[in-house]
Formats: structure tokens, C-alpha cells, sequence
């Protein structure tokens, strides 16, 4: 049974302070994330209702699709109930492992948290981990989240050809990595910053953003990193190894959980 997200309740001093809110991610992107998040939870579910629910995940070592499939229920649940309680202490208990129980457990705790975020207002406060404290960034978080997933569920039946991802998304999700998941990341001491800066740059978007140190002197100079929108996703999250300089570099940090 795999364990759940570790930022679950986590301690962040910023999480816990009222901030300004920089709006919602949607109200800047031609997204429509409740959309987005619909087809890809009924796809994700597809997979876990078709595929070998004992396949291995091999971009999860340790799960098997099952355990991807349960993971996956349990964060839209708590996720849910972070926009509609306001706290972070959500928690649901496993339905079961069998097909039947997962695939249903896993289609009521997407819809949900579909309704959650249907009823609830972009700009109406929720909980959440980063300096967007409003319902809008569980939007935009939840359909990375299992459009991640969705790679890996994939990955476990050897179909990641099926994947795709539109440029223009995956680079949001490029961002949200820089933006909040990496400062965090050194902000609560889960690695060390990267020793010197990373421009992460878009191919087939001619846009790039910049990791950096963080709070501590670059030990060299910038590197980057090349590729299409949907490979630099894939590198940063773990699921492709990164290439060229800012392979060592990267490999000095942690900068997704």
C-alpha cells in the first residue's frame, strides 16, 4: 500500500501565514482546468479499469498499478477536502485493491473533488501549500497531479506513447516545479539548492524559465536544459533522465517531492 503525499499536513511556515494571492492560474491561461481535470481523471480511470492491476510501476518503484491507482484516489480526496473544510488534515479510508472497488473508489473521489471545484469560486480561500491560497490552485494542481499519474499508470502497461500532453500545459506545469514546488522543496529543507542556475527552455514554445540557487551563491556558472515542453516536465519530475551539463546539476538536488 504505498504512502501518501508527505506534503499531507506538512509544517510550512508559509502555507500556515495569511499571504497575497497572485489569482488563480486559469484567469491567466487560455485553461479550462475543471475540463482538463475531468478527461484526464476518465482516463486515468480507463487504465486502471482495463489494465494488469499488478503490473509494476517502473516511474514508481515499489507500486504496482493498484498501489498508483489507490495513491492517486486518496490525493483527490484530500485535495477535496482542503478546498471544501480548509485544512490539510483530510484523510478517506482505502476502498480496496480489487478491480471493482478501486476503479469505483476511484471515480467517486474524482467526482468529488470535480464537484468540490465546480461549487467553489477560482478566488474562494482554500488550503493549500503555496502562496495561492484560493480554490484555483487545487484546479491547477490536481490536473498535473494526474496527468503525472497518467504517465505512470501508463508506463506500467508499457503505453506511454498513448500519453501526449498539450505543450501550453506542460509548460504550466514547468512552471508550477520553478515556481513553487522547488522553493519549497529548499524552503523546508527536503535538499540543498542547486549549485548553480538551470534555464529550463521550451523548444516548440520558445519560452524558458530559471532555476536558481536559491538563497546561496551559484558555484558555476548557468546550464541548460533543452528540450520539448513535455520532456522538461518528464526530467523534472523524475519520470525521464535529464541531459547534457545540467544532468549533473540536477542530480545535486531534489527539486520535486
Amino acid at each position: 500500500m504505498p504512502s501518501h503525499p508527505s506534503d499531507a499536513g506538512s509544517a510550512d511556515p508559509v502555507a500556515t501565514l495569511p499571504q497575497p494571492s497572485p489569482g488563480p492560474p486559469c484567469e491567466d491561461r487560455a485553461m479550462e482546468w475543471i475540463d482538463l481535470l475531468e478527461s484526464t481523471t476518465g482516463r486515468f480511470a480507463d487504465v486502471l479499469a482495463t489494465g494488469d492491476l499488478d503490473a509494476d510501476v517502473p516511474t514508481c518503484p515499489g507500486w504496482t498499478l493498484a498501489d498508483l491507482g489507490e495513491h492517486t484516489r486518496w490525493t483527490h480526496a484530500w485535495a477535496a477536502h482542503a478546498v471544501t473544510a480548509g485544512t490539510p488534515d483530510g484523510d478517506s479510508p482505502p476502498p480496496g485493491l480489487d478491480r471493482d472497488a478501486l476503479v469505483a473508489g476511484y471515480r467517486a473521489a474524482a467526482g468529488v473533488l470535480l464537484d468540490a471545484l465546480r461549487r467553489a469560486a477560482p478566488d474562494a480561500p482554500a488550503w493549500t501549500f503555496g502562496a495561492d491560497r484560493t480554490s484555483g490552485f487545487w484546479r491547477r494542481r490536481q490536473v498535473h497531479e494526474v496527468t503525472m499519474h497518467l504517465y505512470d499508470a501508463l508506463a506500467s502497461q508499457r503505453a506511454t506513447d498513448a500519453w501526449g500532453i498539450d505543450p501550453e500545459l506542460a509548460w504550466d506545469g514547468v512552471e508550477e516545479v520553478a515556481t513553487v514546488f522547488y522553493p519549497r522543496q529548499v524552503r523546508l529543507e527536503r535538499t540543498d539548492p542547486l549549485p548553480a542556475p538551470v534555464r529550463l527552455t521550451a523548444t516548440d514554445l520558445a519560452r524558458s524559465v530559471v532555476l536558481e540557487p536559491s538563497g546561496v551563491r551559484a558555484q558555476s556558472e548557468e546550464v541548460e536544459l533543452a528540450a520539448p515542453a513535455s520532456e522538461l516536465l518528464l526530467v523534472l519530475w523524475g519520470r525521464l533522465p535529464a541531459t547534457g551539463p545540467a544532468a549533473e546539476v540536477l542530480a545535486q538536488a531534489r527539486v520535486t517531492p
